[in-house]
């Protein structure tokens, strides 16, 4: 299953994120799958995709990250799939 990670940097503290990234890199339990990552200009937020069949690994890689990223997870259909089921009942 796909979904949108929303990071809101606290404090838009870019800098200390991506020291442990550099250091750690992104501390995810396996079965927690990185897709591609978009930055806010600003360094307010971070949008990821993300895939895994396992909510409960989100919740292991938040709390490496907790005290600097809040968090919001948001599952997501890619937008032909959902053509496709609407189609199916037009």
């Amino acid at each position: 299953m796909l979904f949108l990670v929303i990071e809101h940097f606290k404090n838009q503290d870019a800098v200390a994120i991506y020291e442990r990234f550099q250091e750690q890199g992104r501390m995810m339990p396996e079965g927690l799958r990185y897709v591609d990552s978009w930055i806010e200009a600003n360094f307010k937020r971070c949008f990821q995709l993300m895939e895994c069949d396992d909510p409960l690994l989100f919740q292991q890689w938040i709390i490496e990250w907790r005290d600097l990223v809040e968090f919001e997870i948001v599952p997501v259909v890619p937008s032909q799939k959902t053509k496709e089921a609407i189609t199916s009942i037009l």
